[in-house]
């Protein structure tokens, strides 16, 4: 695995009203401006499990999350949040 650097800025992806630890996704971009620079991806419930992408790949996929290309992945999940057993 390679080393994560120590000093990053890491942004949680929580809704502005989120309350509690989460767990939440947790973004750093590392250093460079260029497609290759690179992206960390954490669990806040799990900060030593780091992912690690590329600037070009991280883009694609936010890109692809806003035309709304996984929205299939989540298809009946609000249904089965708000049901009752």
């Amino acid at each position: 695995m390679a080393d994560i650097p120590p000093n990053l800025d890491w942004v949680r992806a929580a809704p502005e009203d989120a309350e509690g630890p989460g767990p939440w996704i947790e973004i750093a971009f590392g250093e460079g401006d260029d497609g290759e620079a690179p992206v960390y991806i954490r669990e806040t419930n799990d900060p030593d499990n780091v992912v690690t992408t590329n600037r070009r790949k991280w883009d694609a996929f936010v890109l692809g999350v806003q035309a709304g290309e996984f929205d299939h992945f989540v298809e009946g999940i609000e249904d089965a949040e708000n049901s009752t057993p």
